[in-house]
């Protein structure tokens, strides 16, 4: 931390990465609790490293400074340390700026999230320049993208056996040839397609409903494609497939147009579907279709980025619903997620003759919008 990079952040807005304070007193057990409870949640937020200006009056920014003495990385880090699980990695560095002292704590980016306070048992976020508490939602998210739960194959208990396509799922297996003796529910439970809630009752998974759900939005509202053209609206639920085919067929008959690069549409529609953030209960995909583009936006921005606009030639977001995805490349007979390559530079490509393809990571909205155009 020097001193450009300490003006960088005083030119900026607080935000889910960033807080200005005025002072940092640590001689209670309250003053240390409010300490971890900022740093967790900075830690808990979206986006790479944060940081926390200490001696900055947070309205005006102005330089108030600080004591240096006051500051021991040590004592901060072993207040942090054994506060958090897990321990979230900071350090500290002392900057000299307008004559006064200027404490920058850094909170690394982490692979651990989401972070406890040990004391409360509460996990907290950033919302904007304030902390709140975590939501279900935004901690199970947080879960699945460190590799700490895969969300597909939670069982749903409302759900029955009769609500999944057994004609599909047998298709299925009879595509990768896997024939058995046994029970088809051993098979099926071997697979993750479904689970068991109790002695011999089983009931479909999260994942089961997506790839061979009848009508996976009974149990999982989310679960839809919304198509917005002009007055007319349709909501189109089903399977994942299912979806993919209804939709893409409803945008053939709004284009009209048998030169429009449908293959492109179709593999930003499958990466919207894959890679959503299914967490979010609140809302599906949505297609809105204008005179001169059609927008995709799924919930679910690109974690690793804080970046609005994404130069995908230089990088490849990660993957989400790892186990999705991997089930889909087998299932889906047209291999519509299997191609290789960074998919954002051949969707691009394949609109060059029309227009500039734009990607636009909303990580705020936690959304990410593909704008393609006509």
């Amino acid at each position: 931390m020097d001193i450009q990079r300490l003006k960088q952040l005083l030119s900026r807005e607080e935000d889910e990465k960033l807080d200005f304070k005025a002072e940092l007193k640590l001689t209670t057990e309250g003053e240390k609790k409010e300490l971890v409870k900022d740093v967790t949640a900075i830690a808990n937020s979206r986006g790479g490293r944060g940081y926390i200006l200490y001696g900055v009056e947070d309205k005006t920014k102005r330089i108030l400074g600080i004591k240096a003495d006051d500051f021991l990385e040590e004592q901060i880090q072993q207040i942090i340390y054994n506060r958090t699980d897990p321990p979230v990695p900071v350090s500290l560095d002392l900057v000299e700026h307008k004559e006064k002292t200027v404490a920058v704590l850094t909170i690394y980016k982490s692979r651990h999230a989401p972070h406890q306070m040990l004391q409360t048992g509460a996990f907290y976020v950033r919302r904007g320049s304030t902390t709140d508490f975590a939501r279900r939602s935004e901690l199970a998210s947080m879960m699945q993208e460190n590799g700490l739960m895969t969300f597909e194959t939670v069982i749903v208990k409302k759900a029955t056996l009769e609500d999944l396509d057994m004609d599909r799922i047998n298709k299925f297996f009879r595509s990768i040839n896997v024939y058995i003796d046994q029970s088809q529910t051993l098979l099926l439970e071997a697979f993750g397609f479904i689970g068991q809630k109790c002695e011999n009752e089983f009931s479909p998974t999260i994942g089961g409903l997506l790839l061979f759900g009848k009508n996976p939005k009974v149990y999982l509202p989310q679960c839809y494609i919304k198509i917005i053209h002009g007055d007319d609206v349709d909501i189109i639920s089903g399977n994942i497939l299912y979806m993919m085919d209804l939709a893409v067929n409803k945008i053939k008959m709004i284009i009209n147009d048998e030169s429009y690069p449908y293959i492109a549409f179709e593999e930003a529609l499958a990466n919207a579907l894959v890679h959503r953030d299914y967490m979010d209960l609140s809302r599906g995909v949505s297609i809105s279709i204008t005179d001169k583009t059609i927008e995709i936006i799924n919930p679910g921005s690109v974690a690793q980025s804080k970046k609005v606009r994404l130069n995908l030639r230089e990088c490849q977001p990660e993957r989400r619903n790892a186990w999705l995805y991997q089930r889909l490349i087998t299932i889906d007979e047209r291999k519509r997620f299997i191609k290789s390559g960074i998919g954002m530079n051949r969707i691009r490509d394949a609109f060059e003759a029309i227009g500039h393809v734009k990607f636009i990571n909303l990580g705020k909205q936690n959304s990410f919008k593909v704008i393609l155009p006509r």
